[in-house]
C-alpha cells in the first residue's frame, strides 16, 4: 500500500475509532437532533461533566462534531450530518445479522 493511501485509511480508522464507544454513539445521536451544551448531555448520559467533556473532545478531534462558545457555555452540534448514515448502515448490519441467526434456528 502506498504511504498516501495508507494515511487516508488511517484517517478513516480514526473517525471510526472515535465513534467506537456506546456513550459517544449516544452523544452523536442526540446531537443529530440539535445542539446541546455539555451540562445537558451529561444529564442525558447520566455521567459527570468531565467524562462527557472527554467524550466530546474525542468526537471533536475526529471532526465529527463542532462546538460554539456562547458566553460561559459551549454548545455542540454534528459537524457533518452524513455521519448519521453510519448509524443507518450499522442498523442494517444488525438487522441482517438478526435475520441470518433467525434463519439458522429454523
Amino acid at each position: 500500500m502506498e504511504p498516501q493511501v495508507k494515511r487516508r485509511y488511517e484517517a478513516k480508522a480514526n473517525v471510526i475509532k472515535a465513534m467506537a464507544h456506546p456513550t459517544r454513539l449516544f452523544l452523536v445521536d442526540e446531537l443529530s437532533r440539535g445542539e446541546h451544551c455539555v451540562m445537558d448531555l451529561a444529564a442525558m448520559v447520566g455521567d459527570d461533566v468531565s467524562t462527557v467533556s472527554r467524550h466530546l473532545s474525542i468526537l471533536k478531534n475526529a471532526g465529527i462534531i463542532t462546538d460554539e462558545q456562547r458566553g460561559t457555555q459551549v454548545f455542540y452540534s454534528v459537524r457533518v450530518p452524513c455521519v448519521l448514515n453510519f448509524f443507518s448502515c450499522v442498523e442494517g448490519v444488525l438487522a441482517a445479522d438478526l435475520e441470518e441467526r433467525s434463519c439458522a434456528l429454523r
